[in-house]
């Protein structure tokens, strides 16, 4: 028998948070997404992300899912990185100035509850073995868990999304060059017999590093590396081991009662040369991954669903150029790049050994920490407020930079991009006629710049002088049609 066809605007490979991210913003746009996942359908806490940073946060409220997400993790104002070195988001312009503490697993749960709402179609228990493209769309040939054909899809653009042992990375033939960083890092779920005193602790010594959080129901995460334990990943974790850890770290394990699940793995640095290709996009760690050092890793992939999806809902349902869909890697493959550079300084940072070594550390850490303005870049590069995207020659100062959310006359800025909206802000009286995918709002005071932000929160274009060609000419460009002002 013929496998069985399935038709879509885009299918979605892998069901973690970007690619939940992505399907639930291409599906609330009004396109039809599939979602294929290889794992069955359950709930897993064995997920090793555990912070949101501010910049996703963000993102969210423009969703508006960021309160279910904030109600469901514990926020704090200080993030310890090791000694001295510490992130205090706490002084950022934004809505959102601190670190939430929240298990992946209940991202996930907000994120796939608005893709479903949205009316993206999930398909479990499935692998995508094969993909084939020409220049109408993409083919995805399927297999069950138990090897059999399944379901073949078709689509106009397929996005893998599905990890970093991605089956679409290797179908589209990319490589993924770099190195392991750490070996024998170890996970573990644990029950205390004294609780810390706060639902986050971290440190690091010369032989190694623990981070403890709160997962609920009465559970901790222990995350760490040990030096004295170099083992291969599928070599037996004893308690005693995790104990060790614990006590090297905090001067104690806690009193620990039960450790109903542990693992080794291994943490690499690896990125993609190329974030499409064709019409197949990597995202995600499909596309990158990271040390765990400035929990950035879950948070660049979201940022790159983010920066995917309203594009692709630009050229499928609003007629814009295809070529747009190349800002894609040019932005987020530079942004992936940026963050390997800056989680790789941190956990080498971290694992220095030697007096000297500990003490420059140490130093540079307090240095940091706790001089006001680079204290304050930190803290704006490891939660992306500050990361911005490179703009053409010439181009306005606002252009690429991150949209703070602006009380404007019609209301804040984030809650006017819901439904992946563009915003065009004018100065106060003046008038545009512009399509419903793009909401008019007026600054308030006497600010005269014209301004078009993108809906993943980015200035697409701005000016101190508008008139109407450039801003005909902006909009057709970014949201695929154009105005008169009037």
């Amino acid at each position: 028998m013929s496998p069985t066809v399935t038709n879509a605007d885009v299918l979605v490979v892998g069901a973690g948070p970007t690619g939940l991210l992505l399907a639930g913003d291409l599906a609330e746009a009004g396109l039809s997404v599939v979602l294929v996942e290889r794992r069955p359908h359950k709930v897993s806490n064995l997920s090793r992300a555990l912070v949101v940073h501010a910049r996703v946060l963000e993102q969210f409220d423009a969703r508006g899912i960021a309160d279910d997400v904030v109600a469901s993790g514990h926020p704090i104002n200080r993030l310890a990185l090791f000694e001295a070195a510490r992130l205090n988001p706490s002084r950022l312009p934004t809505r959102y100035p601190f670190v939430l503490f929240i298990p992946q697993y209940k991202v996930e749960k907000v994120l796939e509850r608005r893709a479903r709402e949205a009316g993206v179609t999930f398909v479990y228990e499935t692998k995508v073995v094969a993909v084939a493209q020409d220049s109408d769309g993409v083919t995805a040939h399927t297999q069950d868990n138990g090897g059999q054909p399944g379901t073949t899809f078709r689509a106009s653009y397929l996005i893998g999304a599905d990890g970093v042992h991605s089956s679409i990375r290797s179908a589209i033939g990319q490589p993924f060059p770099g190195d392991t960083i750490l070996s024998s890092l170890i996970l573990a779920d644990v029950r205390l017999g004294k609780a810390p005193d706060r639902p986050f602790v971290v440190n690091a010594v010369p032989d190694g590093f623990a981070l403890l959080t709160e997962m609920g129901d009465g559970l901790y995460r222990v995350t760490g590396w040990n030096r004295r334990h170099q083992l291969p990943d599928d070599a037996p974790l004893e308690a005693d081991e995790v104990k060790e850890l614990l006590q090297m770290n905090f001067g104690t394990d806690y009193g620990i009662t039960e450790i109903p699940w542990m693992s080794r793995f291994h943490s690499d640095e690896r990125q993609a040369p190329a974030y499409r290709v064709g019409r197949v996009f990597l995202a995600g760690d499909a596309a990158h991954v990271h040390s765990p050092a400035g929990a950035m890793g879950m948070n660049t992939g979201l940022q790159d669903a983010a920066n995917l999806s309203w594009k692709l809902v630009a050229v499928l349902r609003d007629g814009t150029d295809d070529r747009l869909l190349d800002t894609y890697q040019a932005e987020r493959h530079a942004v992936g790049k940026l963050v390997l550079r800056m989680s790789g300084t941190l956990v080498r940072a971290a694992l220095l050994r030697g007096f000297a070594a500990r003490l420059l550390r140490r130093a540079a850490g307090t240095v940091v920490s706790n001089f006001g303005p680079l204290a304050d870049k930190a803290a704006s590069m490891v939660t992306g407020i500050g990361i911005a995207y490179k703009a053409p020659r010439g181009a306005h100062k606002l252009t690429g930079r991150r949209a703070p959310d602006v009380e404007l006359a019609e209301g804040r800025l984030n809650e006017l991009q819901r439904g992946g909206r563009f915003v065009l802000i004018t100065p106060a009286g003046q008038d545009a006629d512009v399509p419903g995918h793009v909401v008019h709002a007026h600054w308030t005071g006497d600010r005269r710049t014209t301004a078009l932000v993108r809906p993943d929160g980015y200035f697409a274009w701005a000016t101190d002088r508008p008139d109407d060609e450039g801003l005909r000419t902006a909009l057709a460009t970014w949201a695929g049609t154009a105005t008169r002002s009037a």
